[in-house]
């Protein structure tokens, strides 16, 4: 009786998967795969983003993943956005492998965190299984989770393009940084990205969204330790000037960061200090042109909030406290720190 209760309750949980990604996931020729987030009745769409965190709670994760909590209860979250390097030190080595428990449903459990996790694949993710973190099984085991190589999160004023930026960078090809990658789905870097990009630009052409987003791993530009993606800046910024992207988020310095293109209006955000951060790897004061609007080497991450006219940006340290905060408004085009 226990075993025919047991696996009618698993049926019921993998029934209730299958309807969410179907209601949920809509596929168009041409373009990169899109899930449907619905603003709330007040015509906002609040979340957060985080990069670089899972260590099985070590390096502050858990104080970062409280205090997202309590963030996240106070903005009415409505999904959370993962950066990339999801999980340390090299990915996930199967779709069965207990750190995917031990450092995301272990540790971020907080009522308010029990939304949709939408997330990208960063360059520690590729050196172990990289298909793992892709895999249903995860969404079996998690429900929250969904990661693939690039997607859309469409939240009718807000369009967030998620993009798979480590095949972009050239030096991972060669192993000159000691470590090996998973290229399984990346048989040829050129032709990789030409389709990426390809897919990139007819999803944000068709876009009528107040708001435009585009997330990847890499930094675009950067003070931190890694600093700007020259391939990114390259093949990426052209085609977000093109379209009129706002912001590009991402992880990979483990460090929060806002930055303003010289040329154009995008704000870059770096949000990837979700544990192990490099406090005082960087002397700020050495490299700080006028486009740094913030830099702070300690754990933390990043909310947002968006409205038809209005965006808030916020960065918190681990205590929770608010470090820097950036609103800018589509109707009066300007902005204020």
């Amino acid at each position: 009786m226990n075993s025919r209760r047991s696996l009618t309750s698993a049926t019921v949980a993998n029934l209730c998967l299958l309807l969410y990604i179907c209601t949920t996931l809509v596929v168009t020729n041409g373009e990169l795969q899109r899930f449907i987030e619905p603003a709330k009745s007040d015509g906002s769409v609040s979340f957060i983003t985080i990069g670089d965190w899972g260590r099985r709670g070590d390096f502050n994760q858990s104080k970062v993943a409280y205090q997202m909590g309590r963030v996240g209860e106070k903005i009415g979250l409505d999904f959370v956005v993962s950066t990339g390097d999801n999980f340390y030190d090299n990915g996930l080595f199967s779709e069965y492998d207990p750190n995917f428990k031990e450092s995301f449903s272990d540790i971020y459990t907080a009522p308010s965190l029990q939304k949709q996790w939408y997330s990208v694949l960063g360059n520690h993710d590729y050196r172990g299984d990289s298909e793992a973190q892709l895999s249903s099984v995860l969404r079996e085991i998690d429900s929250r989770w969904i990661c693939l190589r690039s997607f859309v999160v469409d939240a009718e004023l807000v369009e967030i393009f998620f993009v798979d930026t480590t095949p972009f960078v050239k030096e991972y090809y060669t192993e000159e940084d000691g470590h090996t990658y998973d290229w399984r789905a990346v048989p040829s870097r050129n032709s990789y990205v030409k389709s990426l990009l390809r897919d990139l630009q007819a999803s944000l052409k068709r876009s009528k969204a107040t708001w435009k987003i585009v997330v990847g791993h890499h930094a675009m530009r950067s003070i931190g330790h890694h600093g700007d993606t020259k391939e990114l800046i390259e093949e990426l910024l052209p085609i977000m000037k093109e379209y009129g992207v706002d912001l590009y988020m991402n992880g990979h310095d483990h460090c929060l960061e806002h930055i303003s293109d010289e040329d154009s209006p995008i704000q870059f955000l770096t949000s990837g200090a979700g544990s192990k951060a490099w406090r005082g790897d960087v002397d700020p004061t050495t490299n700080n042109p006028k486009s740094v609007r913030f830099y702070y080497d300690g754990q933390g991450f990043m909310s947002a909030r968006f409205t038809h006219t209005d965006a808030e940006i916020v960065f918190y340290n681990v205590f929770g406290e608010v470090l820097h905060k950036w609103v800018t408004s589509k109707q009066l085009l300007l902005s204020s720190v």
